[in-house]
């Protein structure tokens, strides 16, 4: 593998304008972080009915881990309602730029997991049951399978795949286009380079958020939602409300275009190592995680990384080995201890939702979590119950442990 000849830098955002005039001193909401997830969950509080909804972002919307996301978009999870959420996700992204006038780029390959080893095997086997029991095409496929549909890979060692054509990727800064767009019709502020420093609460017995505190003013309101990815610990620390969720470093690289046809190409996934791999416009994008994990707010690219990448590419996929890098880039992903999302209201400070700690699926579960986090902020029942994915699960029914994570 070559190395790159442009700029190492991750895609554009939004481009989207400055609010106009002052910060707002009042909102019904203040929503925090301008990814896909606060994102969708304005756009969804603006359709039943909420006025006064403001997203304030430190930077610019999309710009955080949403538009560092590899925009993979997948069902195939261990998990009940991580299931659900990816398949009410992708549903959404199927019919994006019917609904919101915005062509997100979404190709539907399929996801492709590569397995070596035999007890891998065998839970993907009762992960598949269980998506097929929820009406998903996920299937099992033989070493032979694998290679007629993914002959670029190096079958040696392995054992099995997992595959659902029904997955794929897409462009994730132009999801959140279409969502911070249709929220703005709708009335709702969206306020960029705003950092939250700070909250107010009434105090007492019956303690609540009162206001929100940023390096631009003051806005007292009703309801707070942390959607502020890997940054959403410390912002709950703010509000002594607990979040366990710590940034984990990742990295990705898009190639220059390559000379062969990619358009059937899967997300190929070797799920021991995280090695990936799937089609990015007329090149390839390639992702794998550091030799060594940084847990930390560090999001600089590694020199080395490069040299690990190549390792996995000659060693699962040596035919891609001569591709040239053209540009990379590395993010955020929002970890908690058992690889599941926090969904909820704080039990300690009421008002105050979270949608955060998505490990690694943040992207493709967004536009189902806004549906979700907007019907319990106005008392409706959601489409699937998240009460599993409450904080209190950690000092309740103990962790909840989300398999599929890469």
């Amino acid at each position: 593998m070559e190395t790159p000849t442009a700029p190492t830098t991750a895609p554009a955002t939004d481009g989207a304008p400055d609010t106009t005039g002052a910060l707002p001193t009042k909102a019904s909401v203040v929503i925090i972080g301008a990814g896909v997830m606060g994102a969708a969950i304005a756009y969804h509080l603006a359709e039943r009915g909420v006025r006064d909804i403001v997203i304030v972002e430190r930077d610019t919307p999309g710009a955080g881990s949403t538009s560092k996301a590899a925009g993979g978009v997948r069902c195939q999870f261990s998990d009940e309602v991580n299931i659900a959420l990816a398949a009410r996700g992708l549903e959404v992204l199927r019919n994006f730029e019917a609904e919101f006038g915005v062509d997100i780029d979404l190709v539907s390959n399929g996801y492709l997991f590569l397995l070596d080893s035999e007890e891998c095997a065998q839970t993907f086997t009762e992960n598949v049951a269980l998506q097929q029991r929820m009406g998903l095409d996920s299937r099992m496929l033989t070493v032979a399978e694998v290679a007629e549909l993914a002959p670029f890979v190096n079958t040696d060692g392995l054992v099995a795949g997992a595959f659902n054509p029904g997955d794929g990727h897409c462009t994730p800064e132009a999801v959140v286009a279409g969502f911070v767009t249709a929220a703005r019709e709708r009335g709702v502020t969206v306020v960029k380079h705003c950092e939250v420093t700070g909250f107010d609460t009434n105090g007492g017995t019956d303690r609540r958020v009162t206001s929100v505190i940023t390096n631009r003013g003051t806005i007292s309101c009703e309801q707070v939602v942390v959607a502020a990815g890997a940054w959403s610990g410390p912002i709950g620390d703010m509000a002594g409300v607990h979040l366990p969720v710590k940034p984990l470093r990742r990295e990705i690289m898009v190639s220059e275009p390559v000379d062969f046809d990619t358009s059937r190409m899967p997300f190929t996934i070797d799920f021991s190592t995280s090695y990936y791999v799937h089609p990015e416009g007329s090149g390839l994008l390639f992702g794998c995680p550091d030799e060594v994990d940084d847990w930390s707010f560090n999001d600089k690219r590694d020199p080395n990384w490069l040299a690990t990448l190549a390792e996995h590419i000659e060693a699962r996929t040596p035919d891609l080995g001569d591709v040239e890098a053209k540009h990379g880039w590395s993010g955020l992903y929002e970890m908690t201890p058992d690889h599941n999302a926090l969904i909820g209201e704080a039990e300690e400070l009421p008002g105050f939702f979270y949608a955060c700690g998505f490990s690694g699926h943040g992207f493709l579960m967004g536009p189902a979590v806004g549906e979700v986090v907007a019907d319990l902020m106005t008392g409706r029942s959601p489409f699937v119950d998240v009460t599993p994915m409450d904080k209190r699960r950690f000092t309740t029914t103990g962790l909840r442990k989300e398999l599929n994570v890469i």
